[in-house]
């Protein structure tokens, strides 16, 4: 789902070009990208149950917390480079994890350990 997003970035408001997606390969991660300079993207990865409980009070600790105000959807993101405020409509984040739960539903989420295990043993 691509949209445009206002983002407070270290105090300035700014509109940025996002993007938000889901692979039924990482189910319990959904990503919220940021167009950058140069053509580049920012990703954040995080759990897909902190956007869900995000929508109906506050939720997550640490990097990513998601809360809902009035209308919409709070997302603040905290790295050494700075700290944001995403701003987005809660019926646009309500329709995206409607799409994730068609893909995989909620409960019914399965990793291929004998991959993720080969994956991370790759030193």
């Amino acid at each position: 789902m691509d949209q445009h997003q206002y983002v407070t970035f270290d105090g300035f408001d700014m509109p940025v070009y996002s993007r938000w997606s889901y692979d039924p390969e990482d189910p319990y991660a959904v990503t919220l990208s940021f167009s950058a300079e140069g053509g580049r993207w920012v990703a954040w990865n995080f759990a897909r149950d902190l956007l869900y409980d995000g929508l109906r009070s506050s939720a997550g600790l640490g990097d990513v917390r998601v809360y809902p105000d009035i209308d919409l959807l709070v997302i603040e993101l905290d790295s050494p480079d700075g700290h944001a405020v995403v701003e987005m409509e809660r019926v646009q984040a309500e329709n995206f994890l409607v799409e994730t739960t068609e893909a995989v539903p909620i409960g019914e989420e399965r990793i291929d350990i004998d991959a993720f295990l080969a994956e991370i043993i790759k030193v």
